[in-house]
């Protein structure tokens, strides 16, 4: 049910990110959605690739400093107010979001959002009963 992400903490500096998208080029990993943030010294590349666990291992003995993390993706109409129905879900829960991004993808009118909750297991029960559907991991992966 849950979607593995990759976070990589790279250096904010120029060619660096270069070199990692080069390692995932270099062993045919296909990135389906990506988030970069950064601070004066340092970025978050945060990913959702075609094979999360070869990935890691990939970029691990490359040197890189990685992570993964459980995330929830959802999929939405691709319309105004989409996404807000979404996030008044979680709000009358009182289900904080830490952090989220989204895609669109080659499915007509469908917008994806990959979120990370403070609580996946609640965030899931109340996104279902209000009839959002989530999008799962294989879904993902293969697009």
């Amino acid at each position: 049910m849950y979607i593995k992400q990759i976070s990589i903490f790279i250096e904010n500096t120029p060619g660096r990110l270069h070199a990692v998208t080069k390692i995932l080029r270099d062993h045919d990993i296909d990135i389906r959605a990506l988030s970069l943030s950064d601070t004066n010294d340092f970025g978050i590349l945060r990913l959702i690739v075609a094979d999360p666990d070869e990935a890691c291992r990939i970029l691990k003995e490359n040197g890189c400093t990685v992570r993964q993390t459980d995330v929830l993706a959802i999929g939405l109409k691709d319309q105004p107010g989409g996404l807000d129905t979404a996030v008044q879900v979680l709000a009358a829960h009182q289900i904080n979001i830490e952090y989220l991004y989204a895609f669109v993808s080659r499915y007509h009118d469908t917008a994806y959002v990959i979120m990370r909750v403070e609580d996946n297991e609640r965030a899931v029960a109340a996104l279902s009963a209000a009839g959002i559907p989530l999008v799962q991991p294989e879904d993902i992966y293969r697009m």
